[in-house]
């Protein structure tokens, strides 16, 4: 797989430490955000745990308070004073306002002995009334028995128990209660099955609301009470319900008979916890999932701050880890480019045995092995240097000096003493310029006096077949050469040019400079070279031997060596027109020689 390219124009260094940043990054928001729904989780299971407690302790608290009531309501219903009032109305008796106060008596006695109670009153269809009040006013029977308290009450056995309402039972008062209502017939078994009376006993609205209102949930949570009709039986803001300016979701309190869930209303959630009485009432709990973890902000701050904290503590960790890892590599790069900038005598240190460690070792083991080959070769190349030398030297004196001594003993026989001595001197200076000192450079104008006298020998050697010319810039004079140079490209010219011309022919030696470097040309007027000759000619292996043509190579290849594959031989040449040959060097002057 191929590396992405975001990747490819960057160090080692920065894409481990970018790659590690990158999984720290992700590892900590998901650590951090994981951290905080489980805290957040753990917080709201916790509240939940707790609202249902409380809401379970609302519920065992308001059976208990109602179960008492029932007791009381059947006490009451047991009373003998009851009794016997209830009895003598029934048979018709005259005698029974005596009765009636003591029954009120009694029922006022158990008013005043419990504050929570509104009032008690006993109603029948047989006209038969009864209450804690005697100088209070009943509504008129028909009204009282059309009341929801007498007929919920005839039409269950047991407790009937209502809503929180307002009760009209007396004239000019109106009371908000919650009525607890029973049968007569539910506790005198022995009475007639038609008799149609009721006990009703309310209870002040504040009971509940105190059992209610001491619950906290939250800030802003609260408890209300709902009846199996979905009629409100207590909430705190019971009057902003009637008037719709507050929305309770009732449809999905009276779908649940224990538990919670939680609903949106608007911007917001709410959390519904009940729990349902054995008499059908629906306690609820209402509290708001941001008031349960009343912290979550100060939860997403620490969660953001450890995992900020967490983020530059691991980043600047994979940094320094990072950087740990790939300095060796960034060592081994440096002591890379100091070799390739021809800088040998170097050694990267081995810090481990890793695979870095044993690149490094191999690095090194490179290095010296290519600083043997070096000092190798370039001894290679100077012994070369010395032997061409040598070999160039050597092919004037076996064949050239054997010729040049003929040519002067032909001269001494036929009498041509002067002759005889200008041939003699032009070969003992060019012998005394061959075998030199041993140097490789010498000036351009010592190699141009080894020339002429070259020339000279050649020219008489030939019987004045040819002439020639140096014309060569002054500027050039002190330039370096590389010894022994021109001689090969005469004696190619002179060989394989004028030599098979009927005609008299010319050289011509020409020298100048051409900005840094220097082009010396010999020109000859001969038989010229076809293409295919010419480069066969700087292709031939070496060879040394007089008239070979092969010297032309040799020195281009010493040229090359000497000064770079820049520099070197070329040639121009039309066939019965003559050839051009083109050396360019270096201008180089004696302190400048390498």
């Amino acid at each position: 797989m191929k590396p992405h390219r975001f990747f490819r124009s960057r160090s080692i260094h920065n894409n481990i430490a970018i790659s590690f940043s990158l999984l720290i990054l992700c590892t900590t928001i998901v650590l951090s955000y994981t951290s905080y729904r489980l805290s957040s989780a753990a917080v709201m299971g916790n509240s939940v745990a707790y609202t249902s407690q409380l809401i379970e302790q609302v519920k065992l608290n308001i059976e208990n308070y109602i179960s008492n009531m029932e007791s009381i309501a059947a006490l009451v219903l047991t009373s003998s004073d009851l009794e016997r009032y209830v009895e003598g109305s029934s048979s018709g008796q005259e005698g029974n306002v005596k009765d009636k106060q003591l029954a009120s008596q009694y029922l006022r006695s158990v008013v005043q002995s419990r504050t929570d109670i509104s009032s008690i009153v006993y109603a029948s269809s047989e006209g038969i009334t009864v209450s804690d009040r005697l100088d209070a006013v009943l509504k008129p029977l028909p009204e009282l028995i059309a009341q929801e308290w007498y007929q919920q009450a005839l039409n269950q056995t047991g407790v009937a128990v209502s809503s929180s309402h307002v009760q009209h039972l007396f004239q000019d008062e109106y009371r908000w209660v919650v009525s607890i209502s029973r049968k007569l017939s539910d506790t005198f078994s022995e009475m007639e099955a038609d008799r149609q009376g009721v006990l009703l006993v309310d209870l002040n609205y504040s009971v509940i609301n105190n059992l209610c209102k001491q619950i906290e949930l939250g800030k802003r949570g609260y408890v209300f009470i709902v009846d199996p009709s979905g009629s409100l039986v207590y909430h705190p803001q019971q009057q902003l319900i009637y008037s719709q300016l507050k929305f309770e979701q009732l449809e999905t309190v009276l779908g649940i008979k224990s538990g919670s869930v939680t609903v949106n209303t608007g911007n917001e959630q709410k959390l519904y916890t009940v729990d349902t009485t054995s008499f059908g009432w629906k306690i609820v709990g209402v509290t708001y999932p941001d008031d349960l973890v009343a912290n979550k902000q100060q939860m997403q701050g620490t969660a953001a701050l450890w995992g900020a904290v967490s983020l530059i503590f691991a980043m600047a960790i994979s940094v320094l880890l990072s950087y740990a890892l790939t300095k060796p590599l960034k060592n081994l790069e440096i002591n890379m480019k100091k070799a390739e900038r021809g800088e040998f005598d170097i050694r990267v240190e081995i810090e481990s045995t890793n695979e870095i460690g044993k690149l490094a070792r191999t690095f090194n083991l490179m290095i010296m092995k290519i600083k043997e080959l070096m000092s190798q070769i370039v001894m290679e190349q100077e012994m070369k240097r010395v032997s061409e030398l040598k070999a160039l030297q050597a092919q004037i004196k076996p064949h050239f000096l054997y010729n040049t001594l003929d040519s002067i003993i032909w001269m001494a026989e036929t009498g041509k003493m002067e002759e005889v001595v200008e041939m003699t001197s032009s070969l003992s200076k060019l012998l005394r310029s061959t075998i030199g000192e041993g140097e490789e450079l010498i000036p351009i104008a010592r190699e141009l006096e080894h020339i002429r006298h070259y020339l000279t020998i050649q020219n008489m050697r030939y019987r004045h077949k040819f002439t020639y010319s140096i014309e060569v810039d002054e500027d050039i004079l002190e330039c370096s050469i590389l010894k022994l140079v021109l001689q090969p490209l005469v004696e190619n010219a002179i060989y394989h040019g004028i030599k098979h011309n009927p005609e008299q022919g010319h050289i011509l030696i020409r020298g100048k400079r051409e900005q840094n470097d220097i082009t010396i040309q010999v020109i000859d007027n001969g038989v010229g070279m076809n293409p295919e000759q010419m480069n066969k000619l700087l292709l031939q292996k070496a060879d040394y031997r007089i008239g070979s043509g092969v010297g032309v190579a040799n020195v281009n290849h010493r040229i090359q060596l000497y000064f770079g594959d820049h520099y070197g031989l070329s040639f121009t040449s039309e066939m019965e027109e003559g050839t051009t040959v083109t050396l360019r060097i270096p201008a180089l002057y004696e302190e400048e020689n390498p």
